[in-house]
């Protein structure tokens, strides 16, 4: 491998790991965010605003503050310099009225001279010295003498001493004359109103995101069979836009429904009608094997024609209503153990929950009859979490092959056995997807459809949300 090969390879790994990195740090800061758009919207707002503050502060307080600051200093040492050239001038002066007169009358400085000694020992630093650190700096450069200073100990003054031939000079100046100290009068201001306009937009921003969340609920409530009551477009011209849309296609599904269910209920009036002329004939004919097994296609016709109705009357006009789902349950059990078939049921958790009764009450009940026809016992389990209810129907009869577990939803099902049963399983599915947000899962035998209508071959049970 030549010298270019190799480093081509290491530009390719290379690139790779930078593309994974990016990816993960992609990934967590995804993860980070919030995923709500009231936060997120806050979000927009809050971090724009600190960074602008963040900004102007750094701004003030490297420019403006610092330079306002080391000017005054500059200014006070001046002043203690030209003193300083006063007592040297002016030795005559013993005890140095004339110049304390001056230093307070005409520089709002207090003066002092104490016998010569040492400097006290070094105060304790402020956490932000910059008044000490300008005053030092200009001390150094203007008057070149040791000294001393404390910013400290008195809140209103500052206090500096320095080392002459003949004694300590020490002077006691205004904080404000040497220290713009009016910065925090700046950073409350800015921080007040940038708290009470923050106030102001998220108040705003509630009022916007409302309607949003109330759509969002009423399409969700309309996905799971339920009246939004009181809804109405609101909000930004935009929202009021999708709220109307929302609402057109709500009535254009309904209409849907309810022609779909006129159309069904019709067609199985007349084909009853018909059916009972066929029994009226098969009993005129006589008593035969042939017609035997004509009466019992007939028989089983007519009961496919039965629950037919009972859907179409129950998916019309039903609405969904708190349930108690652990005595429905015990329904369903008591109707087994009445046609011959042991059967046994547990719930745990919190029983209400919100559903069509009867529509959900015949999802579960076509599960246990074509449980309690291929099986000879049945156990029937509900659990109740804070997301889904849970409600599992196992029995130990044969079971559907997996191959043909996609099939039982559809309208006629060209197999034989359990799921050679011509449309029950479609009305099965239908049913219960009417009932509420319902899913099937296969443990055995069941199958499992997602809240958005979609068919999955995993998972277990019969779930749905309370």
């Amino acid at each position: 491998m030549s010298t270019l090969d190799s480093g081509l390879s290491l530009i390719r790994t290379a690139r790779r790991r930078v593309s994974a990195a990016n990816g993960w740090l992609g990934q967590a800061f995804k993860n980070w965010m919030p995923k709500g758009l009231y936060a997120r919207a806050l979000l927009i707002m809050i971090v724009p605003m600190v960074v602008l503050q963040s900004v102007v502060a750094f701004v003030f307080m490297e420019r403006h503050w610092n330079t306002v600051t080391r000017r005054l200093s500059a200014g006070v040492v001046q002043d203690i310099a030209a003193l300083m050239d006063v007592y040297k001038g002016y030795p005559q002066d013993k005890d140095h009225a004339l110049l304390r007169r001056i230093a307070q009358q005409r520089l709002g400085l207090v003066v002092d001279f104490l016998p010569a000694g040492d400097m006290p020992p070094p105060g304790p630093k402020p956490f932000f010295s910059l008044l000490d650190q300008s005053l030092s700096l200009q001390i150094g450069r203007q008057i070149s003498r040791p000294f001393w200073i404390d910013t400290v100990g008195r809140s209103s003054l500052v206090e500096i001493r320095i080392q002459l031939d003949d004694a300590v000079m020490r002077v006691f100046a205004q904080r404000s004359a040497a220290y713009a100290s009016n910065s925090d009068i700046f950073f409350l201001w800015m921080v007040g109103t940038s708290t009470i306009l923050l106030i102001v937009a998220v108040l705003f921003l509630r009022n916007q995101i409302k309607p949003i969340v109330r759509l969002a609920d009423a399409a969700e409530s309309f996905g799971k069979g339920r009246e939004a009551p009181n809804f109405r477009p609101r909000g930004a011209r935009e929202v009021r836009r999708a709220a109307q849309a929302f609402l057109e296609m709500k009535g254009r599904v309904e209409r849907s429904i309810e022609q779909r269910t006129a159309m069904l209920a019709g067609v199985s009036h007349d084909l009853r009608t018909i059916l009972t002329r066929f029994k009226l004939e098969l009993a005129l004919i006589g008593d035969s094997p042939e017609v035997d097994g004509m009466r019992k296609d007939v028989d089983e016709m007519a009961a496919m024609l039965e629950a037919y109705l009972a859907f179409a009357r129950g998916d019309s006009g039903e609405h969904a209503q708190p349930t108690d789902m652990a005595a429905a349950l015990e329904e369903l059990r008591s109707d087994a153990e009445r046609n011959g078939h042991a059967a046994t049921v547990t719930f745990q958790g919190l029983p209400v929950v919100t559903v069509k009764p009867a529509a959900f009450k015949r999802c579960l009940g076509n599960l246990v009859s074509n449980a309690a026809r291929y099986a000879s016992k049945i156990a029937i389990a509900g659990h109740r979490d804070h997301r889904w209810l849970t409600v599992t129907i196992d029995d130990d009869g044969p079971g559907i092959p997996q191959n043909m577990r996609e099939e039982v939803f559809k309208q006629a099902v060209p197999a034989s056995g359990r799921c050679a049963q011509s449309g029950r399983g479609r009305h099965r599915a239908r049913a219960c997807h009417h009932a509420r947000h319902c899913a099937f899962a296969w443990r055995r035998r069941h199958a499992r459809r997602q809240p958005d209508g979609r068919l999955a071959r995993d998972g277990a049970d019969t779930r749905m949300k309370p």
